[in-house]
């Protein structure tokens, strides 16, 4: 699934995603972009996790309102299906090649999830379509404004999709391995019903592991 709101004059964008280690749930990757780094000077913006739920969601409506948008969504089928026949990694980086291209500006900053940042952009590069100069650091959203934008609107559009999931079905927590709330869930769906929930990523060790307590406890 993708979203765009282009605007031509764009020069320079940032990248980044949400939902990468999670275990129940999409991942997220948002782009955006603007003409010079000083349109994002007004904005309280860096990374997303530094910034409190409401914060997000007030910057996600004026990012949308004042800048172009690329978001590509895949979901827990499409992660898996992606690690059957690439890494994590290289999964990260076609997708945000492909938010890139919905954008195509001149120069782009990215958040590399490799530990080698100059090789992750080379990656990236390489599934371009066009020529782009590709920026890749760690901490790219704590150091760059418009990589955080793009941190805050992946932020707020995973949280939404995660609520989508609750109300399907029940509380489901942040989706994280590291939430008791989401290992319960995962837990109990296992022992209900036989197997992982459609929006748990099944190629995860967490999945796997719970899979084979879980039900050679209730055997």
């Amino acid at each position: 699934m993708k979203y765009l709101a282009n605007k031509p004059e764009d020069v320079i964008c940032g990248v980044d995603e949400a939902g990468k280690g999670s275990v129940i749930g999409p991942m997220v990757v948002a782009a955006v972009g603007c003409r010079a780094t000083e349109d994002l000077a007004a904005l309280p913006i860096r990374d997303s996790k530094a910034l409190r739920p409401k914060q997000r969601e007030i910057l996600y409506e004026l990012l949308f309102r004042d800048f172009s948008i690329a978001i590509v969504t895949i979901d827990a089928t499409g992660i898996d299906e992606a690690r059957s026949r690439i890494t994590m990694n290289e999964c990260v980086a076609e997708l945000h090649a492909e938010a890139l291209m919905g954008l195509r500006p001149e120069c782009a900053y990215v958040d590399a999830c490799d530990v080698n940042a100059e090789r992750y952009g080379r990656t990236v590069a390489s599934h371009l379509d066009y020529p782009c100069e590709i920026v890749a650091e760690h901490r790219a959203d704590a150091r760059h404004k418009i990589v955080g934008a793009a941190s805050v609107v992946a932020k707020v559009t995973r949280d939404r999709a995660i609520r989508e999931l609750e109300q399907q079905y029940g509380k489901i927590g942040s989706g994280y391995p590291s939430d008791p709330t989401t290992i319960e869930f995962l837990r109990n769906y296992i022992h209900d019903y036989g197997n992982p929930p459609p929006c748990a990523r099944r190629t995860w060790k967490t999945v796997a592991n719970l899979y084979q307590k879980t039900m050679g406890d209730f055997s």
